[in-house]
């Protein structure tokens, strides 16, 4: 009896020190898997209002924009949105890493938290194409 209450409560403590918490690229942290790889990142040398309005077409095209927001606490001001595309959470941040160069990071995560770098990447590739149109 004592073996079978030891072996549960030890797969409690593993599921628990298991799951964990995400940063997002957005600011804040969520329930998730948090050593895996979800984010990818883009440079252009686009002025940091045509990356960032780029990425809320490609956002609003493929779902829905959830929020915008603007972190001042930074060297740079940093936009960023939230969205759903697909039944997933997506993150992106826009900074000006000069005056001719932007980085984009998009971020995308399941609703339970896991990964998915294939929608991360088709939605910075869909930034890229909407900036050389």
């Amino acid at each position: 009896m004592n073996t079978k209450f030891l072996a549960a409560v030890g797969a409690v403590a593993l599921v628990a020190v298991a799951s964990g918490c995400y940063s997002k690229v957005s600011g804040g942290s969520r329930l998730g898997v948090p050593f895996a790889k979800d984010k990818v990142t883009g440079n252009y040398q686009r002025p940091m209002a045509e990356v960032y309005d780029a990425a809320i077409q490609v956002v609003n095209f493929h779902g829905a924009v959830v929020k915008e927001s603007t972190d001042f606490g930074k060297t740079n001001a940093v936009k960023t949105i939230v969205g759903r595309v697909m039944q997933r959470n997506v993150y992106i941040s826009v900074e000006s890493v000069d005056p001719k160069v932007t980085e984009i990071v998009v971020q995308a995560r399941t609703t339970a938290g896991g990964t998915d770098m294939p929608l991360a990447h088709e939605l910075e590739k869909q930034v890229a194409l909407k900036l050389a149109r």
